[in-house]
């Protein structure tokens, strides 16, 4: 079956809504023929599942009302206010760095958005709003171009609290970021980051999605995030190379070891461990980064972001124009049902932004507008789909 989803004002926030409870209620379909039940409660009653998933559903929007911010608390504006950081008193607050990072985001942003247009040659739309509290987005969409079905570029600047557990969902590597805290109490965050995907209407050429971030907890602790990934639907071994040559020589200007370390921790990060198979062939990943100085860190992410554009650009130039069959078609399509699979079930930025009650329309920005799921579908031996199945299920090393 195919789903499709539309990115306007109203109809997007309730399609996508509506995804989402589709699979809450395939879960709990699945979880109530296997006969599973939720311990008893403290009356002897065994919950069904369902029940479980819509205590947990009512417990996240009790969540965001206690972290100050939820999905409807945001406030549109007209234009951009010159900068969404606020004046911060918090103890450790690096203030220098939290502008001097939302700067470089909204340069990059102005700076990708232009290219992506001169290429397609429509113009993407822009929200902003800002919150209560402090911070604010400015996303850009672009619907139904000439080359791109989707394509977004979104900034967002979030301050808030969450639980500890929650705050652990953000990171990796078991990383203590609630140092200072006793048990059970509330982490008061910042967080800046640019995240973006497109998708292409040419199924010969490749999405690709990057998202650079930066974190700061009250009391200083402090870490750096990010990765840019590509997910082609046919292979061109030539781009995927070019691709993965661009950030390894980005890596290592910076440290030698990088690329090797975060290439490996994008093909781990980016296994849809359902299908045992990779969403795409990968490119950089990394997280928890505060092993230096943060200047160095910085502008290692300044570099990635300035090399979105000559790493993806040109491959969407070369294939825009290819020609396609209808069957070429449908396979683009199942594999961003794939894309689709793991944004909701996977993604980390996509659990956080739910968990803290960020603005539904930019955390699903990332989703095609169109995806398709074939039951028990098997790409034919031999076939050029199913030489790309090989890559994603044994990843490849791509850079000399």
């Amino acid at each position: 079956f195919i789903l499709a989803w539309r990115a306007s004002p109203a109809g997007s926030t309730i399609a996508s809504l509506l995804l989402m409870l589709s699979f809450a209620v395939l879960g709990a379909s699945t979880a109530l023929l296997a006969g599973a039940s939720a311990p008893a409660g403290a009356n002897g009653v065994v919950r069904p599942r369902a029940a479980v998933l819509l205590a947990e559903a009512a417990a996240t929007t009790d969540e965001q009302k206690a972290s100050g911010i939820s999905w409807d608390s945001h406030q549109y504006v007209d234009q951009a206010p010159e900068s969404l950081i606020r004046d911060d008193d918090l103890q450790g607050a690096n203030q220098d760095m939290r502008r001097r990072f939302e700067e470089n985001c909204r340069r990059a942003q102005n700076a990708i958005c232009k290219a992506v247009s001169e290429l397609d040659g429509a113009e993407f739309r822009e929200d902003v709003w800002t919150r209560p509290g402090g911070g604010g987005g400015i996303s850009r969409v672009l619907c139904n171009g000439n080359v791109f079905e989707k394509a977004g570029c979104s900034l967002s600047v979030v301050y808030g609290s969450m639980p500890q557990d929650a705050l652990q969902s953000a990171t990796s590597r078991g990383a203590d970021r609630a140092k200072g805290y006793a048990p059970g109490e509330r982490v008061p965050f910042f967080a800046c980051g640019l995240s973006s995907v497109m998708h292409p209407r040419n199924p010969m050429a490749p999405t690709m999605h990057f998202n650079y971030r930066y974190f700061e907890t009250d009391g200083g602790v402090w870490w750096f995030g990010g990765g840019s990934d590509i997910t082609p639907a046919y292979l061109f071994e030539e781009d995927i190379a070019h691709f993965h040559q661009t950030y390894k020589d980005v890596c290592d200007t910076h440290d030698p070891e990088y690329y090797a370390r975060f290439k490996k921790w994008a093909d781990e990060y980016f296994t849809i461990k359902h299908r045992g198979e990779t969403r795409g062939l990968g490119g950089i990943f990394f997280d928890d980064q505060n092993d230096r100085d943060p200047e160095a860190i910085f502008a290692f992410s300044k570099e990635c972001l300035d090399s979105v554009v000559p790493a993806y650009l040109p491959l969407v130039a070369k294939h825009k124009d290819d020609s396609f069959t209808q069957q070429q078609k449908e396979w683009q399509l199942m594999r961003r049902g794939r894309y689709v699979e793991f944004n909701l079930v996977y993604d980390r930025g996509t659990v956080f932004g739910l968990k803290t009650g960020g603005r539904i329309e930019s955390i699903l920005m990332s989703l095609p507008e169109t995806a398709r799921w074939e039951y028990s579908h098997e790409p034919a031996a031999g076939s050029p789909e199913a030489e790309i199945m090989d890559a994603f299920k044994t990843p490849r090393e791509w850079a000399k």
